[in-house]
């Protein structure tokens, strides 16, 4: 869903090349896809490095534009990223956008403006408090199973508890030498 609400936005309003909107990273992000009436209408892919999160590939459908769905679509990956612990925000920000990313906080990075695929970019950041119940390390190892997004509902993990636990005999043991 997330692939095909960048290709109408990105490859075919603003005619970028396939390879270079799908590239090579996708695999290594989250995708967050916002939904009207069931329709998936906004995506946003968010990357992680070590001291930042990166906003990429924000979307909104040309039917959707205008609606409290974009508004919900970065809340969402603000709220998302807080509760992993992040404070720092990164993005590229299309030039002609940059008052749309100023809306929610971000300012213009110490860097100057670069481009590709045929448009012009800005890189901005933004600075955030850590929230109290941020996951982290110390946090409950059983928390830390839950699926991601979802670490104030109980997993299947945690469910599975309740049958007891089995030791595995000795003798299944596997011993590797050095």
């Amino acid at each position: 869903m997330a692939y095909m609400i960048r290709s109408a936005v990105f490859c075919g309003e603003q005619k970028c090349p396939y390879f270079e909107e799908f590239d090579g990273n996708d695999h290594t992000a989250t995708h967050v896809v916002g939904f009207v009436d069931g329709e998936p209408a906004s995506t946003i892919r968010i990357r992680y490095f070590a001291d930042f999160v990166k906003f990429e590939r924000f979307a909104v459908r040309a039917e959707f534009r205008g609606t409290d769905i974009t508004e919900k679509t970065i809340q969402f990956g603000f709220d998302f990223c807080q509760q992993k612990g992040y404070t720092t925000f990164y993005a590229h920000a299309q030039k002609r956008l940059m008052r749309f990313w100023r809306r929610y906080g971000f300012k213009p990075a110490n860097h100057p403006p670069f481009h590709f695929s045929d448009v012009e970019y800005v890189a901005m950041i933004m600075e955030v408090e850590r929230p109290a119940d941020a996951v982290g390390f110390g946090t409950d190892d059983l928390v830390l199973l839950r699926p991601e997004g979802a670490w104030d509902m109980p997993g299947v993990l945690e469910h599975s508890m309740a049958r007891p636990a089995k030791a595995v005999p000795r003798e299944k043991v596997q011993r590797v030498n050095a």
